[in-house]
Formats: C-alpha cells, structure tokens, sequence
C-alpha cells in the first residue's frame, strides 16, 4: 500500500496502473506458490487414499503451476525494489529485505529438494523446510509492503 504522510498520519492512495499490475502479479503468484503449497498439504491424506503414486502424480501437476509462479515471484520482487527508492530506506528495512531474499532462495531450494527427495524423512524434512521458508517470505513481504 502506498502510503503519504498528511500531519504525522499515513493517509492510504491507490496504486499507479503499472504498480498495481505489479503487485497483483505479485500477490497472485505467492497465492500460487505459498497458498498452493498449503492447500497440497491439507489434501494429502485424501490423494494418499487414491493410490500409492497419486501424490506423486498430483505433485507433478502442482508443479507446473508452482514453478511459474515461483519464478514470477522473484520477477515481480526485483521489480518492486527496483520501483523503490532504497537508499533513504531505513537499516531495519533494508535488514528485513536481506533476510527475505535469503528465506526465498531457502523456500525454493527445499521446494526443489523435496519434489527430488525420494525418502519418506527427506520429503517430510524438505518439505516442512519449503513451507515455513514460503510463509515466511510472504510475512516478511507485508511487512516490507509497509
């Protein structure tokens, strides 16, 4: 949200047309991404019971919508640090950056990690790796939104 400060109080505006066709490409493809990662999750113990490869069969479908998503998620966010004017962005923010892009690269090893582990522990492992590391991102982003 952008945000202009009118006597000590943030008065909230609308997004420019490109910014706000940059943030809703954003927020989709972490919809995508994260919501997808989430909503396999609370499914799998229904797709277990649809036969032993029907997880790994749903997964690859999941994947060709995740992996897309992902990456227009690091398109979008480098687009929107690079609309930014970080150099008169505070230390503590530009800390919360760093930690985000360091929890994003985690998010989408483990995620590439599990869909490659082919042990029970490491797709439990890799799996929760990916999840926590793709929620994480996606609330240190809405901080980062300010």
């Amino acid at each position: 949200m952008h945000t202009i400060s009118l006597l000590g109080t943030d008065v909230p505006q609308l997004a420019t047309g490109i910014g706000g066709v940059r943030l809703i490409l954003h927020v989709t493809a972490a919809a995508v991404f994260v919501g997808g990662q989430l909503t396999m999750t609370g499914l799998l113990p229904t797709v277990r019971g649809l036969g032993e490869d029907a997880p790994k069969q749903v997964a690859r479908a999941f994947s060709r919508f995740m992996w897309p998503a992902f990456a227009l998620l690091v398109i979008t966010g480098f687009w929107n640090i690079a609309a930014l004017t970080t150099k008169d962005a505070s230390s503590a923010w530009k800390a919360v950056l760093m930690v985000k892009i360091t929890v994003v690269v985690i998010a989408g090893v483990a995620v590439f990690l599990h869909q490659r582990s082919t042990s029970r522990v490491g797709l439990a492992v890799w799996g929760s790796i990916g999840g926590v590391a793709s929620i994480a991102a996606l609330c240190l982003g809405v901080f980062l939104a300010g």
